[in-house]
């Protein structure tokens, strides 16, 4: 498998990442911004690193925000003043790339 094909995923796992970027410039602009900060967070934070868990996660927040946007409520309301903490407790169970760099890196201090 091509570094590509890992980043990206097969054609039927991009399609289904173009479905959902499509559902988030949907979202009306308050739910929008917030998705896209919080999928900037997630990435930068070491993201999911199995493509189910990464589409579970954003399909989940995207739910969410459909769901609130139609009740008319505001976004914190949905995830809290700290958002980071939502985010981080969605994350709470997956293996993170984070996860595995820490792992790597304490395999080869403790290897040597």
């Amino acid at each position: 498998m091509s570094f590509i094909e890992k980043v990206i995923g097969s054609f039927e796992d991009k399609r289904e990442w173009k479905a959902l970027e499509k559902r988030a410039k949907a979202l009306p602009g308050e739910y929008r911004d917030a998705y896209s900060a919080i999928q900037k967070y997630i990435w930068s934070s070491g993201g999911p690193t199995d493509w189910k868990e990464t589409s579970r996660l954003f399909n989940g927040i995207l739910e969410l925000f459909e769901e609130g946007a139609a009740d008319g409520k505001k976004v914190t309301e949905l995830t809290g003043a700290n958002v980071a903490d939502f985010c981080d407790e969605l994350m709470k169970d997956m293996d993170t790339w984070q996860d595995k760099q820490r792992a790597k890196l304490n395999n080869k201090i403790n290897r040597d």
